[in-house]
């Protein structure tokens, strides 16, 4: 799912503040994000599922071995049913995913839901971790940055939302593992503790590939967020607020800030699958036993049912995510941005 970015909205006049809020724009832009989450959902996996149809594997050959007749691949092809029609197959594969299942592996015979049960909560974290990182620096600094506008604070916060902006997250990583597990050994070099074994211990090893994933996002939000709030600030409304006595703090973060957030929320939707699909790759470098280990050792082995039951969990969680985002941004902006 992708999101525009658009300009800040405009401030409301005061017979636009006043006037009572009626809930039917924001019951079409549920409905319309819906859809739109439904059309995109169906689609992704239908590539998905095809990708992996045209990929030519012959799990009954390589299973069987050399010493297999034709009859015996025939009789596994349709115990896996690969022999049925493609649209057939897709049809059975998608309306079991919907209830939760995905099918079993090719050579473990292992359900493919209990291994991405497994693998996904280790992603989620990082994933979750990445979001956050990127939240709370982006919303800082371009807050910061935008109050002070033009002075010291905001060309150093400009300057590092565009180093950060151009260092890939796979490099981010080596750098912050360098650094902060050998040169200053204050976090592990890799691994992955659960929760329920330890929550501090658990914190400690999401926080370097949590930083390394929200980069990129982080320096966005605060781009978006500076240059949206710079213009609000300078809005009517705004400047009537300060005549009448109210404190810097409560323009910024009551009037100004739910009116300027639209563009970051919208960087955050544009870089959502960037963060899902970074967790992959980051927590290969920090050897986590997440959903890219997983799908990195089935597409090696050829198990395609593994590989497509990955991607498809990753595609419902960027739709998810670029559908709830849609319709924050519709309460927060009330404009047309999308995040479907």
């Amino acid at each position: 799912m992708t999101t525009t970015t658009a300009e800040a909205p405009r401030a409301p006049d005061i017979d636009e503040a006043t006037a009572p809020r009626t809930p039917w724009p924001v019951l079409r832009s549920v409905v319309a994000t819906l859809l739109t989450a439904v059309t995109v959902f169906v689609l992704a996996t239908f590539a998905t599922f095809a990708l992996g149809a045209a990929s030519g594997s012959d799990p009954a050959a390589v299973a069987l071995g050399e010493v297999a007749t034709q009859a015996d691949v025939d009789r596994l092809n349709h115990q896996f049913g690969l022999d049925r029609p493609f649209l057939v197959r897709y049809v059975d594969w998608i309306g079991g995913a919907i209830g939760g299942d995905l099918g079993n592996s090719w050579f473990t015979t292992i359900p493919v839901g209990d291994s991405i049960a497994q693998a996904f909560p280790v992603s989620l974290s990082i994933a979750a971790g990445a979001t956050l990182v990127a939240l709370v620096f982006g919303f800082l600094g371009g807050v910061l940055a935008a109050v002070t506008r033009g002075g010291a604070i905001d060309r150093v916060i400009t300057l590092l939302s565009t180093v950060a902006a151009t260092v890939p997250a796979f490099v981010a990583a080596i750098g912050l593992i360098l650094l902060f597990s050998y040169a200053i050994p204050v976090f592990p070099v890799a691994g992955y503790t659960p929760p329920e074994r330890s929550i501090a211990a658990w914190l400690t090893c999401l926080v370097l590939p949590s930083v390394a994933l929200s980069l990129d996002a982080g320096a966005d939000i605060a781009r978006q967020l500076r240059t949206s709030l710079v213009g609000t600030l300078g809005e009517n409304f705004i400047v009537g607020a300060r005549v009448h006595g109210l404190g810097p703090g409560r323009i910024v973060f009551r009037h100004a800030l739910p009116i300027a957030s639209g563009p970051a929320l919208s960087a955050l939707g544009v870089h959502a699958p960037r963060l899902v699909g970074g967790a992959v790759i980051t927590e290969v470098i920090f050897g986590m036993p997440g959903l890219g280990q997983l799908a990195n050792r089935a597409a090696l082995q050829g198990d395609v049912p593994v590989v497509q039951g990955v991607l498809l969990v990753t595609i419902a969680v960027i739709v998810v995510v670029g559908a709830i985002l849609n319709v924050v941004i519709s309460r927060t902006a009330g404009t047309e941005r999308s995040a479907a």
